[in-house]
C-alpha cells in the first residue's frame, strides 16, 4: 500500500513543479521557442530584455521541473525541450475532466429523476 501512495506524491510533486514553472510568461515563451528545436542559451536570451543571468535562472527552473535538458558543446550551452512533464499534466487534466464530467452527468441524471417540488408557488 505504501508504494502507490509514494508514487502519487511523486507525481503530484512533479506536476506542481511543472505548473509552477509554467506560471511565468517568460518561461512559457522559452518553451515555445524550444518547441521548434534545440537552441543555445544566447539564442534563447536574445528576444528578452533581461540579463543573461536572469534568463539562466528561468532555464534552471525549467530544468528542475524536467521541462528542458541542457548539453554543452565546447563553450556553448544548448537547451532542448523535454515534453514528458507536459504529457503528465495532460494525463492529469484528462483524469480530472473524466471525473467531473461523470460527476456532473450523475447529478443531471439524479435531478432529472427527482420529481419537481411544487411547494414554492
Amino acid at each position: 500500500m505504501r508504494a502507490p501512495m509514494l508514487f502519487n506524491l511523486m507525481v503530484k510533486y512533479n506536476i506542481d513543479q511543472t505548473f509552477t514553472a509554467l506560471a511565468d510568461p517568460t518561461r512559457r515563451a522559452i518553451l515555445a521557442r524550444l518547441a521548434s528545436g534545440e537552441a543555445s542559451v544566447g539564442e534563447i536570451a536574445e528576444p528578452f530584455d533581461m540579463s543573461l543571468p536572469a534568463v539562466s535562472k528561468h532555464l534552471k527552473i525549467l530544468e528542475q521541473a524536467g521541462l528542458l535538458e541542457r548539453r554543452r558543446d565546447g563553450r556553448t550551452l544548448y537547451c532542448r525541450m523535454e515534453p514528458k512533464p507536459l504529457e503528465d499534466i495532460s494525463a492529469w487534466i484528462a483524469r480530472q475532466t473524466a471525473f467531473w464530467e461523470g460527476s456532473l452527468d450523475s447529478l443531471a441524471s439524479y435531478l432529472a429523476a427527482t420529481p419537481e417540488d411544487n411547494t414554492h408557488e
